[in-house]
């Protein structure tokens, strides 16, 4: 019995909460774009943009969700599917509801009364069983386990009405159109359509159906003074621009072939095809997208970025050098490009470069210190500018990252014993060995010696 209420509480919790367990694509200007599309909606919210964070997730399925903290997952396949920047605002807007409304935490509220029925028809059933009536028995329990799905989903879908509802709010508060917001519910209608309406139980589905969201807020957002806004044709070549870098990411070449055929010149052609023929291994063709690049707009961070990237990779670091230092430079020091720099001038294999190395790098991980690979770089160039400690230290922030406790907790300690005591280096060191041990401590079966 203990067993089937554990199976059925845990699939609750599965469908209710997805799992970020694809990949996370990071991308300095991609992250920009978010951080200023949003930044209106999040301040309408009364949180702080510092404390939010927009997330791209490596997924082609059409989704975004919160599963706690301030925290937005965003799937790549529904940039893919976006028309214009506007409507990711309005996805945006609607998770942003979630937090503000306390959604996630309310969690809880929704699974408890669904277990508390499941409970009650498994023991009805485990009655019956017992008194010899093996069928009814089952037959209570799987009528309990569909009365318990269906309370919960009768939940969610007034969380997800209420998020539509808040969204539209933050929409009007932040002075942007909510066209986009109702033409992205338009969207996955039609996907309802073709899927046959007649095929969907609305009581079986953890969402409203799209026609009832759409009747739902039309009268209000088009009682906003915004909803005639025009869309900011900046923020929106912005959006193209990202959309077409990201399907030369994510696809395959020759699906941004397809996409962007080379005999379309424009500035999203171009970059579409400079990822793809990056990813592909093309090096030579990839470079001339992305001189055509940098031609076009001579000072473009992330034209520039791009270059450097695919000149570094192609084993060139001293020719990625120019473009990556002035892509640091025009993107004001953005981590992710430094990072990429910081490599670049390891790579060189010259001793002269790894001071500067060392100052790009450790300027990026004081600005996002969640990036492992920006850890590892660092690690490098302190290693091989003789500064064993600190390059201990480095691995240990990089092994905290990355879950690999029995490193982090080796690695600080070692770098305890070479940094001058209760220096900023040194506590930050004894923080990551003391919280390792902990964590070693607390489940020792799982880091038990071998």
């Amino acid at each position: 019995m203990k067993r089937l209420i554990a199976l059925f509480a845990v699939s609750i919790l599965l469908w209710a909460q997805p799992v970020a367990a694809q990949s996370i694509l990071r991308d300095a200007e991609t992250e920009a774009m978010f951080n200023d599309m949003s930044r209106g909606l999040i301040l309408a919210a009364g949180l702080s943009p510092n404390n939010v964070r927009v997330v791209l997730i490596n997924d082609d399925s059409i989704n975004a969700f919160v599963v706690g903290g301030q925290t937005v997952y965003v799937h790549s396949g529904l940039l893919q599917a976006a028309d214009n920047a506007n409507e990711v605002q309005g996805v945006i807007a609607h998770e942003l509801g979630h937090i503000a409304d306390g959604h996630v935490i309310l969690q809880g509220a929704g699974t408890r009364p669904a277990i508390g029925i499941t409970l009650l028809s498994m023991v009805l059933g485990l009655a019956a069983m017992a008194a010899g009536a093996g069928d009814a028995g089952a037959g209570i329990m799987a009528a309990g386990q569909a009365a318990g799905m269906g309370k919960f989903l009768a939940f969610t879908r007034v969380q997800e009405a209420t998020a539509d509802a808040t969204g539209a709010k933050f929409l009007r508060e932040a002075g942007i159109s909510g066209r986009g917001m109702l033409s992205f519910f338009k969207k996955l209608q039609s996907e309802e359509y073709a899927y046959g309406l007649a095929n969907i139980d609305p009581f079986a589905q953890s969402h409203p159906l799209s026609g009832a969201r759409i009747a739902n807020l039309t009268g209000d957002v088009m009682s906003s003074p915004a909803w005639n806004k025009p869309n900011d044709p900046a923020l929106e070549d912005r959006f193209r621009r990202v959309k077409a870098k990201l399907r030369g990411y994510v696809a395959t070449y020759q699906q941004t072939l397809n996409d962007f055929p080379e005999h379309d010149q424009s500035i999203y052609a171009h970059y579409a095809r400079a990822y793809a023929w990056h990813k592909a291994g093309y090096p030579d063709k990839a470079d001339a997208e992305s001189e055509a690049l940098v031609k076009a707009v001579p000072h473009d961070p992330y034209f520039l970025e791009i270059k450097g990237q695919i000149l570094l990779e192609a084993g060139k670091p001293n020719e990625a050098l120019g473009p990556l230092r002035e892509a640091t430079e025009l993107s004001r020091n953005a981590p992710l490009i430094a990072t990429t720099f910081g490599h670049a001038l390891i790579a060189t294999d010259n001793k002269a470069n790894y001071p500067e190395a060392i100052k790009v790098l450790r300027q990026a991980v004081a600005r996002d210190d969640d990036n492992p690979f920006a850890w590892y770089q660092l690690g490098t160039a302190y290693s091989r500018s003789g500064d064993e400690p600190r390059a201990l230290l480095a691995t240990a922030e990089q092994a905290s990252l990355t879950g690999d406790v029995r490193t982090a907790a080796y690695a600080a300690r070692g770098a305890m014993q070479g940094i001058p005591p209760n220096s900023s280096d040194w506590i930050r060191a004894q923080d990551i060995a003391m919280t390792a041990q902990n964590e070693m401590d607390d489940n020792p079966k799982k880091y038990k010696r071998r």
